[in-house]
Formats: structure tokens, C-alpha cells, sequence
């Protein structure tokens, strides 16, 4: 479909104060486009966090922990099965036993339980681990009826979460979510495992001071004190940023000036190599060298293989990789988490090729949104799917499979123009009944209907989007940072912007020239490997999955990037859009 190619604009004043505080000229220019203006806002320290007391309930509920770890309460936690989850529940796990906790996690498969805290994985966990407490890691907020199920078996619910509630919150113990109602926490884009680490540095502040840890005292008497033989030393939160910086880019959050901080610690500590076993073996079965780890490395090489189990197979899988402190163990479940992926790979590229076929028949840009369905597609793999047509074709798109008893779920993308979850809460309410469940964000969510109402929804929704969105929103308008001068245009660019922290809400620069195609061809039977060529000077570059050849002369989107061959390391220019220059 056509494109419009749109520059960032840089406001001189901002690009004059980051170069007089000592920021890089290129980084200057990138930054103040972002509506940086200042280097303080650019501050990466800890100390630089939201305050946790800001975030309702997450003292009150760090004292309940703290009296259940005392009385020595059997802990479940009950985790998401995506990276998030994943993490987030990693981060409760070794927090947790740090503490002394007497702490277990189950997480739901997908294909069995479905999403959340429902009554059937309320009733399996009372039957196989017989907890006092759940603690929810990345869900929880919508499971009115699970945590209804919970208090009548005799189980506490504590609610960790950051989607957005509807209209009614569950009954549990207590709930903290940075979009609850009522909630004054300004990272209203913290993603789960942020909240749940939040929770941990709270349960030690109230561990602390409770006097729990060696080297800490009570202010006054208490019963749930720790006799001394019983103390530990007081464990360093910091070594969890790891786990905290993966489940953040990888659940693709807003990184605002909070998340930002969280990522870039994390990030420091693996280029340290002060990481899990479990990220220093996924690092290296996907051949990735941690010293010089980036938000690239986190969202598109670690997220996929780590999500490829809660989509496949079962993702505590994924949360033994990142919870085993013995790297032998780590590096075989690796290994076969990268199995799962490559896998997932080959399942993706059969639905894409049959959803290309399905777009074929009709012209999908006469429509505001796309929803597609075909009975042999995998349920774990039609959020890939959606996500891949909505970057084609800049509308937003909802893949479903078959569940079953009659039913089937959905996957769904937006663009920034149109807030998903919200859109299907409007849907639900002009037509009543339609959807069993749904949830999620402004650009991701989740639903299930029977798959006799599937027109029925199809035509609800269009309707709905229609009504939401112009013309213009439908437009698809790429934004770059401008044309590269050439003294810019070098290795040590490419390596300067893979060190920073880039995302949604905050992404990676990527710039726009016109250039002469010097030489094309196709390699690996998938890619096109190109040489392009500007003002006397001829650049390597690659666009990848396309193998037409291009036109002599192009208009490219391109992003610089460091390509390691064999311990040599050249620029490559990786093209993401272009299009042909004719003569004029």
C-alpha cells in the first residue's frame, strides 16, 4: 500500500541544551526529536525511579507477605505465559525465596486454561499445590470469577497486574495495578514484571523493617520478627534487572522515563555479565554476544525464543530457564527453547502464506480492520500473525483459531490511532452477549467467541472501527529522523545507538535518503544483500524476506547497524521501506 515518509522534527533549542550537556551530536539531534529536552531527562540511575509508595496497596500488601512469610504460609504464584509472566514470575520466585518464602508458581497452558486467573486453574492449583495465597504475576485484574472460586475454597488472592480493569475489580485480599482506579503511580506503562518488582523492593523495605536481615534491627518489638538464627544477609534487588529489562521490552510497554531506567540497568548488568544463568545461555544459543546486549537483543532475540514456550508448549519451560541457578541446566533448557522457536518460525510462515491468500480475495484497504480465521491455524501464533498483516497493512487485525467446544480465540493488533481493548469493550456492549471474554491493551488484546458469531463479530467490529477512526488515521505514515549526514554514516554510529535504550514510545532511530542501487542479489533464498550507493561512497545493506530486485534508484528507510562476520565488524544499512525514484 503507499507509503508517506514523515521527519521527526528537532527543536534547535533542545538540540543546543543535550550538546552543551555533553550528549553526542547525533544523539542530540535523535533525542530532542523524542521531545527530549534536557539531559536530566535522560538520567538512568536507580535513584531516578517512581517512588513505590506512590503505587496503591503495595505497602499494605507487601505486610501481608511479610506475615505470611513469617507464619511460613505456602506461597503459589500464578503467572502469564509470555515473556512478561515469564519474567515476572522469575522475579517473584528468586525474590521470594530469598526472603525465606515458602513460594511455588504454576502457570496455565494456554491451550488447556486459557488466559488468567480462571476457576479452573483456581481449582488446579488447590488440588496440586494446596496454597494459603496466589499471587498473580501479569493478569489477575479482569479474573472476577477466579478469585470468587479462590475465596471459596479458602485461598487469599493477591492481584499483581497492569492491563486495564473493567468495570468491576475482583474481590481478592488486595490488588496492585498502576491503572486501578485510584492509583497515583506516574509509570502508568509499567509493564508486570515491573510491578512485581516493585513488590519485592516493598516486601523488603517492610522485611527490613521488621528486622528480617542480618544487618538490619526492629525499631520495636514484633511478632512476626525473625528470631536471629533465622536472619539472612539482605538481598541485592539490583541483580533482578536482568529479568526486569527482558519482560519490559519484550511485552513491547511504553518506555517512559521510568521503564527507560529499569531497561538501561538491566541492560548494564548483562553487558557486565552480571546476569541469570538463564539469560547468559539464551544469549549464547542465539549467538549473540552479551557484552554488547541492546533493547534489539531483549525484544527480538531473547522475548521470541522465551515466548516460543508459553506458545508451543508449556512456558514453564521458559520460567525454569530463567529461575535455574546452575548454567548447565540453564543452557540445555536454552537450547531447547530455540528448538521451540525455530519451530514457531516454520508454523508462522505457513499462516502467513495462507492469510496472504485469504487477504487476496478481497481489497483489504477498503476496510478499517481485518479479521481473519482459518481452522488450521496454532493458537500460540496468531498474535504473530496479526501483528505481521497490521504492519502490512496499517489497519488493525484480529487472527483467530479454534479453541473448543464450539469456540474460537483471537489475537489482535491496533495502530496507534485505535485503543484496542477498549474498541472490544464498546463491542461488547452494543452487542451483548457476543464476546465471552476479552482483554488487554490500547495496541494488543485478547478475546474468545463462538465461531458461529464470527461474521456477526466481524461486522461488529468494522462497524465500531469505522466510527473511530478517519481516513487519515489509515494512512500509513512512516517517521524517520531524516537523511544521515555522512560523517555520520560510520561503524562507530551504528555502535553509539545500539547502546541506547530505544522502544515503543521512545524508538529506535532509523533515517531517509535517496540512494543508487550499485549491485543486488539474493541470498539465503529469502533476502536481498545490496550495495548502495551515495555521493561517491557505496554502503553494504539488507532488506530481509524480499528477493524482487529493486529499481536503480530508491528512497530507503533504513537503520544502521553493527554486522559481526567471523570477528570483523562492518556498518550495514538494514532497509525497512522504500520506494522507486523516477525521473523527473
Amino acid at each position: 500500500m503507499p507509503l508517506t515518509f514523515s521527519r521527526r522534527n528537532a527543536v534547535s533549542a533542545s538540540v543546543s541544551a543535550l550538546s552543551s550537556a555533553g550528549i553526542p551530536p547525533l544523539l542530540a539531534r535523535i533525542y530532542a526529536a523524542r521531545g527530549v529536552t534536557s539531559a536530566e531527562q535522560l538520567a538512568t540511575e536507580v535513584t531516578g525511579l517512581a517512588p513505590l509508595a506512590r503505587m496503591h496497596n503495595i505497602e499494605h500488601m507487601a505486610v501481608i507477605l511479610a506475615d505470611a512469610i513469617a507464619a511460613r504460609q505456602r506461597l503459589l504464584i500464578v503467572a502469564d505465559y509470555d515473556s512478561d509472566g515469564a519474567t515476572a514470575c522469575a522475579v517473584g520466585m528468586r525474590a521470594l525465596r530469598e526472603f525465606g518464602a515458602v513460594v511455588d508458581y504454576l502457570v496455565p497452558n494456554r491451550f488447556e486454561y486459557g488466559y488468567g486467573l480462571t476457576p479452573e486453574i483456581v481449582t488446579l492449583a488447590r488440588q496440586v499445590k494446596n496454597p494459603d495465597i496466589l499471587i498473580t504475576v501479569d493478569n489477575g485484574i479482569a479474573s472476577v470469577d477466579g478469585v470468587a472460586t479462590a475465596n471459596q475454597l479458602g485461598m487469599r488472592v493477591l492481584i499483581t497486574d497492569h492491563h486495564l480493569p473493567g468495570a468491576v475489580l475482583p474481590d481478592a485480599l488486595c490488588i496492585i495495578n498502576p491503572n486501578q482506579p485510584g492509583c497515583g503511580f506516574p509509570s502508568k506503562h509499567l509493564a508486570g514484571v515491573g510491578v512485581m518488582f516493585y513488590l519485592m523492593l516493598a516486601l523488603r523495605a517492610e522485611l527490613r523493617r521488621r528486622g528480617a536481615f542480618a544487618d538490619s534491627a526492629a525499631p520495636y518489638p514484633s511478632p512476626f520478627t525473625l528470631h536471629p538464627s533465622r536472619k539472612k544477609q539482605e538481598p541485592n534487588l539490583g541483580a533482578l534487572l536482568d529479568l526486569v529489562a527482558l519482560g519490559t521490552v519484550a511485552d513491547v510497554v511504553r518506555l517512559d522515563a521510568n521503564n527507560r531506567i529499569l531497561v538501561q540497568q538491566g541492560l548494564q548488568r548483562i553487558r557486565a555479565g552480571k546476569t541469570c544463568p538463564g539469560i547468559t545461555a539464551l544469549m549464547r544459543v542465539a549467538g549473540r554476544d552479551p557484552t554488547r546486549a541492546s533493547t534489539y537483543d531483549l525484544g527480538f532475540v531473547l522475548g521470541p525464543r522465551l515466548n516460543a514456550a508459553g506458545r508451543l508448549d508449556d512456558m514453564s519451560v521458559g520460567i525454569e530457564c530463567l529461575i535455574s541457578d546452575d548454567p548447565a541446566a540453564a543452557e540445555r533448557i536454552a537450547r531447547e527453547l530455540d528448538a521451540l522457536n525455530r519451530e514457531r518460525r516454520s508454523i508462522e510462515a505457513g499462516m502467513h502464506d495462507r492469510a496472504q491468500a485469504i487477504l487476496e480475495q478481497f481489497s483489504p484497504q477498503d476496510s478499517c480492520s481485518l479479521c481473519l480465521f482459518d481452522p488450521g491455524w496454532h493458537q500460540g501464533v496468531i498474535g504473530i500473525l496479526a501483528s505481521r498483516i497490521k504492519e502490512r497493512w496499517h489497519r488493525p487485525v484480529i487472527a483467530f483459531a479454534r479453541g473448543s467446544g464450539g469456540e474460537i480465540k483471537g489475537s489482535g493488533r491496533s495502530i496507534s490511532a485505535l485503543h484496542l481493548r477498549d474498541t472490544l469493550d464498546l463491542v461488547s456492549k452494543r452487542e451483548p452477549g457476543l464476546l465471552i471474554r476479552f482483554g488487554g491493551h490500547a495496541a494488543a488484546a485478547g478475546l474468545t467467541l463462538r465461531e458461529a458469531d464470527l461474521e456477526r463479530f466481524r461486522a461488529a467490529f468494522e462497524a465500531t472501527a469505522q466510527s473511530l477512526l478517519s481516513p487519515a488515521d489509515l494512512e500509513r505514515i512512516i517517521e524517520t529522523d531524516g537523511a544521515l549526514p555522512v560523517e555520520h554514516l560510520t561503524l562507530e554510529s551504528a555502535r553509539l545507538l545500539e547502546q541506547q535504550v530505544w522502544g515503543q514510545g521512545f524508538p529506535a532511530p532509523r533515517f531517509d535518503d535517496e540512494f543508487a542501487v550499485a549491485q543486488q542479489r539474493v541470498v539465503a533464498d529469502r533476502h536481498l544483500k545490496l550495495r548502495l550507493a551515495k555521493d561517491g561512497t557505496e554502503y553494504e545493506a539488507m532488506l530481509f524476506s524480499h528477493t524482487a530486485p529493486l529499481p536503480r534508484r530508491v528512497r530507503a528507510v533504513y537503520r544502521i547497524a553493527v554486522n559481526e562476520y567471523r570477528g570483523a565488524q562492518k556498518l550495514q544499512l538494514t532497509i525497512e521501506h522504500w520506494k522507486e525514484i523516477v525521473n523527473e
